[in-house]
């Protein structure tokens, strides 16, 4: 009898509510304090974002964190309508690039205070935790409908792409959680290869994650002929377009093997 046919796409990751409560604890903690140790002129410098300042940019964390109580407080979702995992989330993301920019630029043009702006939306985030990491619940977000708890690691995935921009562009030490930057990168690992379904390139994201993606001959035993390997914070900047596919290659930050072992077209994953 012949094997069974696999399918190319991965299977869905589980994640564990206890460990994505506190990530979203750990992270949000971090990046507050970090804020309130910004001085007046590192809060007016150039976000690294197009058009961003840093404040604007902590007015943008701030919608982050507390988009999870705004949704807990709304509507639940219809159960029969379409659902959304995490890889199609950060996949459709840069759909929604345009609108999250106008939220962010109308909301800090209504703001005086950035660092009270972020410390009204930890207020508002403290009470909720423990539905935030419902798996029973669904909401109904914009690109359909998705469980809290998924929606909840995406916002892990947002605090540590913002906590890593505040770091870069005011040059000083931001914490990523160790679980919130696990997290972020298996959710941007699974979405690569979603996005480039196979088995002919092996990515390595160590120690926190090994996927398969590429269309091409499949790899069965021994060491795998195309190989990518990075560390865990130049992956999210790749995944999410903060630094690109040669400059990485170029810092001897990505170490690549093989003919098919180019992921410059598949690159960035979110907008």
């Amino acid at each position: 009898m012949p094997p069974a046919k696999r399918s190319s796409r991965p299977p869905k990751r589980s994640y564990d509510p206890a460990k994505v409560r506190k990530a979203l604890i750990g992270q949000v903690e971090a990046v507050a304090a970090a804020a309130h140790a910004l001085t007046a002129e590192q809060r007016a410098l150039p976000s690294g974002l197009p058009g961003w300042d840093v404040d604007q940019l902590l007015v943008h964390i701030a919608l982050q964190i507390d988009a999870v109580p705004r949704y807990l407080a709304g509507p639940e979702a219809d159960a029969k309508a379409p659902g959304v995992d995490l890889s199609t989330w950060a996949l459709s993301t840069a759909s929604a690039a345009g609108d999250l920019d106008r939220e962010t630029r109308e909301q800090s043009a209504r703001t005086s205070d950035a660092l009270a702006r972020i410390d009204e939306a930890v207020a508002q985030f403290e009470p909720v935790l423990e539905s935030a990491v419902r798996t029973d619940l669904l909401i109904p977000h914009g690109f359909g409908a998705m469980r809290m708890l998924d929606f909840s690691v995406t916002r892990l995935v947002e605090l540590v792409v913002h906590s890593d921009d505040l770091a870069r562009a005011t040059r000083t030490a931001v914490t990523l959680d160790r679980l919130a930057l696990a997290a972020t990168v298996r959710v941007l690992t699974d979405a690569l290869a979603a996005k480039a379904p196979g088995s002919s390139v092996e990515v390595r994201v160590p120690p926190f994650a090994v996927v398969q993606c590429v269309e091409g001959p499949r790899h069965t035993r021994g060491t795998p002929p195309n190989v990518v390997e990075t560390d865990p914070l130049t992956w999210v900047r790749l995944a999410t377009g903060r630094v690109g596919w040669a400059d990485a290659r170029a810092a001897h930050a990505v170490q690549a093997s093989g003919e098919r072992a180019d992921l410059e077209g598949q690159l960035p994953l979110m907008g």
